[in-house]
């Protein structure tokens, strides 16, 4: 790993570790009567912050190991914070201010950006095919039975778009073939650049 890639995995690395930290210390002071092992499950019930988790720890090895994660796996990871990103703001985004407003940044705008210009710039892209953009849907995938069990366990649904209380499973299927194409339409594209920047 040169040593540009290591200081930019070392400040993503720290971006995410920050964001996440925030998104529990808002969350804590939403509800102070939880315990914080409570929060923390309350949390991990959302994509952003089990990707973001994902980021964390992978660039946190990185800027440790001061070795570069594999091709595939970046990919998959820029991929899926991108999406973490688009999807929001696309879909979900509210208006915030004070702390909330600066954690909500770092998860959804701050950290997907930078790990973007990472792969850009500084990530290997060797050996990305077609069938590496197939491979990239199975943690959205993993995360839709998970979110759907989560929710029929405590009744609580992360977002409208797994929530079949609100939008039928009807609803839920669209949604979720929806997003499938849209992960491997982006998925393809990201193999065609990585090609190009090759």
């Amino acid at each position: 790993m040169t040593r540009r890639a290591h200081l930019f995995a070392t400040l993503i690395a720290l971006v995410s570790i920050a964001g996440l930290v925030l998104q529990f210390v808002t969350a804590s002071l939403e509800s102070p009567a939880l315990a914080p092992s409570q929060t923390i499950w309350n949390l991990a019930r959302y994509f952003t912050i089990l990707t973001n988790a994902l980021v964390a720890v992978s660039f946190t090895w990185m800027a440790l190991r001061r070795r570069m994660a594999g091709a595939l796996w970046l990919g998959g990871l820029t991929l899926w914070i991108a999406i973490v990103g688009v999807v929001y703001y696309a879909l979900l985004a509210n208006q915030l201010s004070g702390l909330d407003a600066l954690a909500d940044r770092l998860v959804h705008l701050v950290a997907p950006v930078l790990t973007v210009l990472f792969w850009l710039t500084c990530a290997p892209k060797h050996g990305l095919t077609l069938t590496s953009a197939a491979s990239w849907l199975l943690w959205p995938l993993v995360y839709v039975v998970y979110a759907l069990l989560r929710g029929q366990v405590d009744g609580a649904y992360p977002y409208f778009f797994v929530d079949p209380t609100r939008i039928g499973w009807d609803g839920v299927l669209r949604w979720s073939a929806l997003l499938c194409v849209s992960f491997a339409g982006a998925g393809g594209l990201q193999v065609g650049i990585a090609r190009l920047l090759r």
